[in-house]
C-alpha cells in the first residue's frame, strides 16, 4: 500500500511539473506572438524567471524523491528544445 502511495504521488507530482513547463511554454508563446520580441529585456525577464521557478520546483521534488533527477533533467531540456524552436521560429519571420 505505501509503494502504490509512492508511485502515485511521483506520478503525480511529474504530471504537476509537466504542466508548469507547458503554461511556461504557452506563455512565451503568447508573449511572442503578441507581445515582445525575444530580444526585448521584457521577454528575457519572463523567460528567466518562470525557468528558473521550474527548475526550484524540480529540484524539491527530487529533493522528496518523487522524482528522479534524470526526469527533473529531461523535463528541463525537453522545455528548454520547445522554447529554442519557438525562437528560431520567431526570428525567421
Amino acid at each position: 500500500m505505501a509503494s502504490e502511495m509512492k508511485i502515485n504521488h511521483s506520478e503525480k507530482a511529474y504530471e504537476l511539473l509537466r504542466a508548469d513547463a507547458e503554461k511556461i511554454l504557452k506563455l512565451i508563446k503568447v508573449q511572442m506572438d503578441n507581445l515582445t520580441m525575444p530580444q526585448c529585456p521584457l521577454y528575457e525577464e519572463v523567460l528567466d524567471t518562470q525557468m528558473f521557478g521550474l527548475s526550484r520546483e524540480i529540484e524539491f521534488a527530487v529533493r522528496l524523491g518523487l522524482i528522479n533527477e534524470k526526469d527533473g533533467k529531461s523535463l528541463l531540456d525537453s522545455l528548454e528544445r520547445e522554447l529554442s524552436a519557438l525562437h528560431e521560429a520567431s526570428t525567421r519571420k
